[in-house]
């Protein structure tokens, strides 16, 4: 069985959980965080050098490092990938629009904000340039989904997954998403697609 080493409360941990789910893979979820300094510890160094979640083992005990690289290794064969390799291309661009773009902004603010540890972090020059980058991104994504009903095209895909994770909790870090209509549809379109699983969902729940 797939094992995910993350956090509960994590938009990247929340990622690959959210694909499993939609696919009715069996997965178990092992809770490790920097907090406690489990992600530091000589065993987990040993399965991922870079000390950070998520990390996901393989049945046959291979580990990979990164979420969208595992979105990208689950979503093999499925309906969140598309064959057609512009359309994949698509797909791996709004990946690493993600992971410029998006995640060092909606999700960096977000942490500021929920992480009590993270408070002293939050410098006024800080919270206005993650709030105006931020803002840039949810722009970029308004403009596409004004277009298409999902990112990278008419269907479902690893890009969306990718970007819903910090976007649908956007809000806890103080952006407003009711200035981007176009965003706020595609998520209860995200939302609503089958299978569909909340940020705290884990295996057993």
């Amino acid at each position: 069985m797939i094992t995910i080493y993350g956090m509960g409360d994590s938009g990247n941990c929340y990622k690959p959980r959210l694909l499993l789910a939609k696919l009715g893979k069996p997965f178990r979820h092992v809770e490790v965080n920097s907090i406690d300094g489990s992600t530091h510890t000589a065993d987990y160094l040993a399965k991922n050098p870079n000390g950070k979640v998520p990390l996901l083992e393989t049945e046959d005990g291979r580990f990979l490092a990164e979420s969208d690289a595992m979105l990208l290794y689950l979503g093999e064969g499925t309906r969140f990938l598309p064959e057609d390799a512009f359309e994949r291309a698509l797909v791996y661009q709004w990946l690493f629009f993600e992971q410029y773009s998006h995640e060092p902004n909606i999700a960096v603010r977000r942490a500021l904000f929920v992480y009590p540890e993270r408070a002293h972090q939050a410098t006024p020059e800080r919270l206005a340039a993650t709030l105006d980058g931020g803002n840039t991104a949810l722009s970029v994504m308004e403009r596409q989904l004004a277009q298409t009903p999902f990112l990278a095209g008419q269907a479902i895909s690893a890009a969306d997954l990718a970007l819903y994770a910090y976007t649908h909790e956007a809000e806890k870090g103080g952006f407003d998403l009711s200035a981007f209509p176009a965003v706020s549809a595609w998520l209860e379109r995200v939302q609503a697609d089958p299978g569909h699983v909340p940020i705290d969902w884990l295996p057993g729940d």
